[in-house]
């Protein structure tokens, strides 16, 4: 398969879900087809924490991915994210994405060594066995520096030269590795499409990059379009107008206990701009705290993005 080209913004859409709890994919319809109409959307990730892919059956993230492939036709590609943890499990579960309908992957690492951290070569290991069982394109997932999930320089160089892997979503969230990191992988690795996934930090993160990979792209694509031309214009006098105008909706989103609860979050702002109807998540999700839903419609408001 071919790598798709992602260098602009690919909204990481939440999933909807109906008020008693099933897949709403008649919302999936709605929500991609108005990400896939706008000018800058390079692609959509569906099934990472923002759209709850770990909350779903099997079944149930198959169809997400083919409902939202038939939201947005041949336009865009859909990337999928690859979550479970064991190697062998992660191909199976990246095979079954292509046959949705999915033309690229985003490799999450083992969950287990967010906690007790992962052996030397594991992790080139996990997307080399991937990429071969199942032919997808994949996109290299750093990241924060807090967990111990988070790769060192000489592994994202490693992974980054291995076959089919063509983009790197960096979330380190630690400025110092970042700004002496991704020139080193600019400069070893010219091929690679880097994508910020800094929801809270796009300012910043902003100017060195070829796009970005972000759930708030599924909220507020027209501003972050711009931003990402602002940076890649090193026109930073824009990029600071669009960062204080998103300001109010980026700390009623992510700037809240719980980063988890951006996805909550996410789905009040779609509310707030009318593309969903509620809010409704799956456990181990919570709702908001009363009033949440208010506010966050009034962030959307002042960004002028809700009425």
């Amino acid at each position: 398969m071919q790598a798709p080209d992602l260098r602009g913004l690919v909204p990481a859409p939440v999933t909807p879900f109906t008020r008693d709890g099933a897949v709403d994919y008649a919302a999936i319809q709605r929500l991609g087809k108005w990400l896939g109409g706008i000018d800058g959307v390079k692609g959509l990730t569906v099934l990472g924490h923002a759209g709850e892919g770990t909350f779903l059956e099997r079944d149930e993230q198959m169809k997400v991915i083919e409902a939202f492939r038939e939201s947005v036709g041949d336009r865009l590609p859909i990337i999928a994210g690859i979550t479970l943890e064991g190697t062998h499990v992660a191909a199976e579960e990246a095979k079954r994405a292509v046959k949705a309908g999915a033309s690229a992957g985003l490799v999450y690492p083992s969950h287990g060594w967010l906690r007790f951290g992962y052996q030397k070569g594991a992790p080139q290991d996990r997307y080399r066995a991937i990429y071969e069982a199942s032919g997808l394109p994949l996109i290299l997932f750093q990241y924060p520096d807090a967990t111990k999930a988070t790769y060192d320089l000489q592994t994202q160089l490693d992974i980054a030269a291995q076959p089919g892997v063509f983009a790197m979503k960096n979330g380190v969230r630690n400025m110092k590795r970042w700004d002496r990191e991704i020139p080193v992988i600019r400069q070893q690795r010219p091929d690679l499409q880097i994508l910020t996934c800094h929801d809270e930090y796009l300012l910043h993160t902003m100017f060195d990059v070829d796009g970005a990979l972000v759930g708030y792209g599924c909220i507020a694509p027209e501003p972050l379009v711009e931003m990402i031309r602002a940076g890649k214009a090193k026109d930073y006098a824009k990029a600071r107008e669009l960062h204080d105008r998103l300001l109010p909706v980026t700390a009623n989103v992510y700037h809240r206990g719980s980063h988890m609860e951006g996805t909550v979050a996410l789905k009040w702002a779609l509310v707030a701009r009318g593309i969903l109807e509620h809010a409704t998540v799956r456990s181990p999700l919570l709702p908001l705290p009363e009033g949440a839903d208010r506010e966050i419609a009034a962030a959307m408001r002042a960004a002028g993005l809700a009425r």
